[in-house]
């Protein structure tokens, strides 16, 4: 079923050729083409990231399987394209974070012979997809966040993942950023020992060090210490596995404390963004954790900020659990850019 992208494309000029649209992750690039206006991203496929050498090799190998499937008398080959990409996004080069790919956005242009490529971090995309989501794609955890005002999206995946979006008279404006490299904080004696703990390996300890795929073994071993109880170490889908099911104490306790501190991440993020419409927890880690999430202690402290306990407390959250969120995302920054008020202000 194509995805959702409702206004912003339909307010788009239809494209003669398919645009190109992609979601490149430290483990996964998603790819997907929009035909016209309204009809959204369709032939979404996913491939990881260590089998192909760059984008330009991924791109050949998903526009080929594009081919097929539609017929080759019928393809037509995009002239314009998005990547959202989990990296700050600087100039021509784009260096990822968690992954060995690097490239020249304008190698690649040519490379695919593309009139346009734009390229945006991957939670900036997230964040255009914010107001289009509808309710198939998300879970409430405090409610539904609305389609206006100001909205914030936090994701831990491979990393962690920081945006927002603000609605403007015209349409609707992203706000990137690397929030997932801010400082984390403890509220309590026990987080502040585990914290202690990873600092004891790390001069840093960011958001991203233990809310993330990368991190949860990270936080897993904090644990361990913590609590004096020795643990095998595990890889991130081994912590969840053993955590959801209950067989293994220190397994337990890192996801509980996981849900914990990406409450008090995500409700320091709303407060510093403004995001009084919602607040979305994005990525591919909390999706699998299901109804532990939502029986977590995720939403307490979330809104437990002192004085700002009511402000925060008004703040819907939710889940998305489309994993192909960000792929609206980039074909809504493909629309934006046809749209004379968006070149205007970019």
């Amino acid at each position: 079923m194509p995805l959702n992208l409702r206004d912003a494309v339909n307010a788009a000029p239809t494209p003669d050729e398919p645009w190109l649209v992609a979601d490149i992750g430290g483990t996964n690039a998603r790819f997907g083409a929009v035909f016209a206006g309204g009809q959204g991203v369709e032939y979404v496929e996913s491939l990881l990231v260590a089998e192909h050498s760059g984008p330009a090799d991924a791109v050949s190998a998903y526009l080929d399987q594009l081919a097929q499937s539609i017929g080759r008398q019928q393809y037509r080959a995009p002239r314009r394209a998005a990547f959202a990409v989990a990296t700050a996004v600087l100039g021509d080069e784009i260096d990822f974070t968690n992954s060995a790919w690097k490239f020249s956005r304008s190698a690649v242009q040519s490379a695919l012979r593309l009139d346009s490529l734009l390229a945006l971090n991957d939670f900036e995309a997230l964040a255009l997809s914010l107001p289009h989501l509808c309710a198939s794609q998300v879970r409430a955890h405090g409610g539904i966040p609305a389609s206006s005002g100001t909205l914030a999206v936090v994701g831990p995946g491979t990393g962690l993942g920081v945006a927002g979006v603000k609605q403007i008279e015209h349409g609707w404006v992203a706000i990137p950023g690397e929030g997932g490299h801010a400082t984390l904080s403890a509220s309590d004696a026990f987080e502040s020992a585990l914290l202690t703990s990873v600092r004891g390996r790390n001069a840093h300890v960011s958001a991203e060090r233990l809310l993330s795929g990368i991190g949860l073994p990270v936080l897993h071993r904090a644990v361990s210490e913590v609590i004096g109880v020795a643990s095998m170490e595990r890889t991130a889908q081994q912590i969840i596995t053993d955590g959801l099911a209950r067989n293994d104490v220190v397994c337990e306790r890192t996801l509980d404390v996981f849900c914990s501190l990406l409450g008090g991440f995500c409700g320091n993020v709303a407060l510093t963004l403004g995001a009084r419409s919602g607040l979305y927890v994005g990525g591919g880690i909390v999706p699998r954790l299901g109804d532990r999430f939502f029986t977590s202690s995720f939403r307490q402290r979330f809104v437990a900020k002192g004085r700002f306990e009511a402000y925060l407390d008004a703040i819907p959250t939710a889940v998305i659990m489309d994993t192909h969120a960000a792929l609206t995302g980039a074909a809504a920054a493909i629309a934006q850019s046809c749209q004379p008020f968006c070149r205007d202000i970019s």
